[in-house]
């Protein structure tokens, strides 16, 4: 075929792919204009406004500040722990923070992640998954130093909890006696398809890479082309991040705008640690903890799959699988994430009494 002919066909094709893009953009539109008119509870709720007790700045290892908040009594027997995800911020426990605080269960620390939220930015070395398990070290001394801990973690805070359990396993069983893996994996990330077929696989395996490189090197560029398209990133939030279509749009537009405000290249500067992540081993450390292991049914990001290998490792901990939720189950199925929460950290005070 002649390199003319070849130029024809690749635009044929590229004309193809924009008018599909273009209509089913189009009909996106239309279907989210609804959606927005339609009654919507959460669309008071104070995101990003709760009020905290007290504020820390921790200085991490390598000079980091870390962005601190604690809600309830300055010391207590029982100190929890949160731990968000990637490309989100301590905000994005709302609810929990909400109702655990009125039940005064004790003392709740939630924290931005390096690079994230109010924390300070990672040179791009450290922006590794055992980095923020040093991190999370320095979170439990400063504000966790006496008392008995139950670290919970979403998506890469679950991989942190890995890194600290890799780390210091000796805080495990003694002081840290539970321990809740949300929508998290232990490794093999690279095989993930993201909901597409899995003929699909290949294709995000070489493009993403090549997204990420573009992305620390020409920050600029990815984020002009960010904000000239909202529509399609609440279009693809509410695909990625949630399993319902009767999703509330004001929680769509919340996790949206935590993403959009974390830079390009911090997103691109972590795809790396994701695609080595390997803590199955770690895991042997929690075999002592009560531990509870909650996907949604629909998680396209840590599908279902990698919870169940976490399951299989710890044939003690609880599994459960929330039908219908995606990957922000703490969003979407709130009120029961919190009740396992709740069972869980009644769970591990019972345990800490027994060994004690």
């Amino acid at each position: 075929m002649s390199r003319r002919r070849q130029a024809g066909v690749v635009g044929a094709i590229a004309g193809a792919v924009a008018l599909g893009a273009a209509v089913g953009l189009a009909a996106e539109r239309h279907a989210i204009g609804r959606s927005r008119l339609a009654p919507d509870p959460e669309r008071d709720q104070a995101f990003f406004r709760l009020p905290a007790d007290r504020v820390r700045r921790v200085v991490a290892d390598d000079g980091v500040p870390l962005h601190v908040e604690e809600v309830g009594p300055e010391r207590s027997d029982l100190t929890i722990v949160f731990c968000h995800g990637y490309t989100q911020q301590l905000a994005v426990w709302h609810y929990q923070r909400l109702a655990l605080a009125e039940e005064g269960v004790g003392k709740l620390v939630f924290w931005d992640q390096r690079s994230h939220g109010k924390s300070g930015r990672s040179a791009a070395a450290h922006a590794t998954i055992d980095q923020l398990g040093r991190d999370l070290r320095s979170v439990l001394a400063a504000s966790a130093p006496t008392g008995r801990v139950v670290l919970v973690g979403h998506s890469m805070g679950g991989m942190t909890i890995m890194a600290l359990a890799d780390q210091c396993p000796e805080l495990f069983g003694s002081r840290i006696t539970g321990v809740a893996l949300i929508g998290t994996s232990t490794g093999k990330l690279a095989s993930v398809t993201f909901g597409l077929p899995a003929a699909m696989q290949h294709l995000t395996g070489r493009v993403l890479p090549y997204l990420t490189r573009g992305m620390r090197g020409r920050p600029q560029l990815f984020e002009g082309g960010r904000r000239l398209g909202t529509d399609l990133a609440f279009v693809a939030t509410r695909r990625a991040a949630f399993g319902g279509d009767d999703v509330s749009p004001s929680l769509v537009e919340f996790v949206e705008k935590m993403t959009a405000d974390t830079p390009v290249d911090v997103i691109a500067e972590f795809y790396d640690s994701f695609m080595a992540h390997d803590k199955l081993a770690a895991l042997s450390v929690l075999r002592d903890v009560e531990t509870l292991v909650l996907v949604g049914s629909k998680d396209v990001i840590t599908p279902v799959a990698h919870s169940r290998v976490i399951a299989d490792e710890l044939p003690e901990a609880q599994l459960v699988v929330v039908e219908g939720a995606g990957h922000m189950v703490q969003l979407e199925k709130a009120p029961l994430v919190t009740l396992h929460l709740q069972a869980l950290a009644r769970r591990a005070s019972r345990a800490a009494t027994r060994a004690g």
